[in-house]
């Protein structure tokens, strides 16, 4: 984007993403001056590139969405992907920034960074105080060593304030939709749809459909992110985002299929992997901060299908 004198600079890792996507289309974006090179335009792999790109840019924050990322089909059976590709990029994203003396960075979290077995709802102290998930434990690994990295800048000078999101689930407009790499709604979403257009009546389920999981719609992550540029001093170090509700696979399976007039039936494959019984994010820090989020999970999952429709889904570049 062109550079406004009178705005703040932005560098938004992950632009082509679904959170990048979100927060550039987000009506209070332009309150800022954002830049959001793709990957054709800025490799992240390429760390001298990326201290130079910072450095001409100055930028007043760094925003970084950008990673590897997929759903327990693929995570499961990529580890080394996951693990390598996240690390790589976030090193090189942080300390890029600290050596260009940017001061504020706002890094994207995941809730795989919990334990499997930790009391939900998950509470930002309980990092690293158990085992990880096998599901996704490359991804999770990742994630965690690009948030210590943050956290042990800040306490060797504490002018550099990079802070970490950790996001429920979530999904919306711009997201990976296909069955390999897709989460859970956007999955069931592609499933639905391509059953129903085939005339099929049987829809398979991973699990027996009680695990529970939380999901929050990307137009409402898009505004915590913007609202944290806004209240930028008064953001904890590690802040959960979340919606303080989870839901059963089930429940999702029955509201897509409420949505999308789907008739048929469903079955189990109790073979398949489904990965934590429960995933609830706290959000007690993030009531306290002031920020909330606003639209529910029937209409934000009605706005993704409807994205899904039109095409709005992610884009390589």
């Amino acid at each position: 984007m062109a550079l406004n004198k009178n705005k703040p600079k932005v560098f938004l890792t992950g632009g082509n993403g679904m959170v990048g996507k979100n927060i550039l289309t987000h009506p209070l974006s332009s309150k800022w001056d954002f830049f959001a090179p793709g990957r054709k335009e800025l490799d992240l792999t390429n760390f001298d590139l990326l201290v130079e790109y910072i450095n001409n840019l100055k930028p007043d924050f760094i925003i970084h969405t950008a990673g590897h990322i997929g759903g327990i089909n693929a995570s499961v059976n990529n580890p080394v992907d996951f693990f390598l590709k996240n690390l790589d990029i976030g090193r090189n994203v942080i300390v890029a920034a600290h050596q260009a003396k940017v001061k504020r960075l706002i890094n994207l979290g995941s809730s795989c960074m919990y334990p499997k077995n930790a009391p939900n709802p998950l509470s930002e102290e309980k990092i690293l105080k158990g085992e990880l998930e096998d599901t996704n434990e490359g991804y999770a690994l990742a994630k965690i060593s690009i948030q210590r990295l943050c956290e042990y800048i800040h306490t060797e000078d504490n002018k550099f304030q990079y802070k970490t999101i950790i996001p429920c689930n979530l999904y919306g407009c711009f997201d990976k939709f296909d069955t390999y790499r897709a989460h859970l709604i956007p999955a069931i979403i592609n499933k639905l749809h391509h059953i129903i257009e085939e005339g099929k009546t049987e829809c398979e389920i991973w699990g027996d459909g009680s695990a529970r999981r939380e999901f929050m719609y990307a137009g409402d992550f898009s505004d915590a992110i913007l609202y944290a540029l806004d209240n930028f001093n008064s953001m904890p170090l590690l802040l959960n985002i979340g919606t303080g509700v989870d839901h059963t696979i089930d429940e999702y399976y029955s509201i897509v299929a409420d949505l999308m007039c789907y008739k048929g039936s469903f079955v189990y494959n109790l073979n398949k992997p489904v990965g934590m019984s429960q995933k609830l994010v706290s959000i007690e820090k993030q009531t306290t901060w002031g920020w909330s989020p606003a639209v529910t999970l029937r209409e934000g999952i009605q706005k993704t299908y409807s994205c899904f429709l039109q095409g709005k889904i992610y884009n390589e570049g």
